[in-house]
């Protein structure tokens, strides 16, 4: 009973419109729908929008050594600046579940993003709560990084060379697909059906970057969140959503009439990010998820949060490391 209020209030609270939620689409015409906040065509033209794999972005830095005890990190550290502070300060999103979502019972912002959190926060403080959460849009992550607003950013954060250079990123905490999201009673199969309808998909994410290199040649709408995509195709406005498979299956556990479809098309391997420069704190959250790949907490954490959405529930990706 509980999940099913849960999934029925995070449609009503997240999407911000419940009426496609509680009866099939109306497909007839009608006066022009307002939109969310944000709404905008494709990013301009680069001279190529094909990702940049000059590098090898998932490699990471290797762990130091074993994990300090709670509350005594090496001095002068990034972490011992964090522990000194008293709280990590985390980046984070509050509209997509079952990533990171605020729970509109209990109020508290959750997710499989948010417990990668809670891990960092249990090996710094002995405490998996000591965290202040910032709620911030994709296209914020890099930005909020570079000028200090947060430590860490977790919010489906895929890996990949031009992000690299600009944010230090850990090993690869989750391998996620692309794919795609249409209403229940549509006949498209795949990325390759959408060759003229308009799809949607955040600003700054990957996800918009790849839509942008499909033979099918989709129009493309950005938003802010992934649940103004939602609101759009329940409202007529797009025909599709397309972007990472965890954020579709919670698109799609929030709205009855619609499907995710189609095989992965682009990967997207997310990893917790920080400010570049701060490499020691790399290496720990690195120790960090090795440890919870090697204790069973991410396994758990996976069962909780994706269930066999997804399929059967894969082993912890494999940390791979550049030194």
């Amino acid at each position: 009973m509980k999940a099913a209020v849960l999934v029925t209030a995070l449609a009503l609270a997240l999407a911000g419109c419940g009426s496609g939620l509680a009866v099939p689409r109306d497909s007839s015409p009608s006066a022009a729908m307002p939109q969310p906040p944000g709404v905008a065509g494709s990013p301009a033209p680069t001279t190529s929008s094909a990702p940049d794999t000059s590098c090898d972005a998932t490699a990471s830095l290797r762990p130091s050594g074993p994990l300090p005890p709670p509350g005594q990190m090496p001095t002068n550290s990034t972490m011992d600046r964090i522990v000194q502070r008293g709280r990590l300060i985390a980046g984070v999103d509050q509209n997509t579940y079952p990533m990171g979502f605020r729970d509109p019972v209990s109020g508290q912002v959750e997710g499989f993003d948010i417990d990668m959190l809670h891990a960092v926060s249990e090996a710094l403080f002995g405490d998996p709560n000591r965290i202040q959460f910032k709620a911030i849009t994709s296209a914020d992550r890099i930005p909020a990084l570079q000028q200090g607003q947060v430590d860490i950013v977790a919010r489906t954060f895929t890996i990949d060379c031009a992000r690299a250079q600009q944010v230090a990123f850990s090993t690869v905490y989750f391998s996620a697909g692309q794919r795609v999201l249409v209403d229940s009673n549509s006949t498209v199969a795949d990325i390759g059906g959408l060759a003229g309808k308009k799809v949607c998909a955040t600003k700054g994410s990957t996800s918009l970057e790849a839509l942008a290199e499909v033979s099918s040649h989709p129009q493309l709408v950005s938003v802010d969140n992934w649940t103004d995509c939602l609101v759009l195709m329940q409202q007529g406005q797009v025909d599709a959503t397309s972007t990472d498979d965890t954020i579709l299956a919670g698109l799609a556990a929030q709205d009855p009439y619609t499907k995710v479809v189609g095989p992965t098309f682009a990967a997207e391997p997310y990893g917790l990010a920080v400010p570049r420069t701060d490499t020691d704190f790399v290496r720990f959250i690195n120790a960090v998820l090795e440890k919870i790949r090697a204790d069973g907490t991410w396994t758990a954490d996976y069962k909780h949060w994706l269930g066999d959405r997804l399929g059967p529930v894969p082993q912890p990706p494999t940390a791979r490391y550049q030194d």
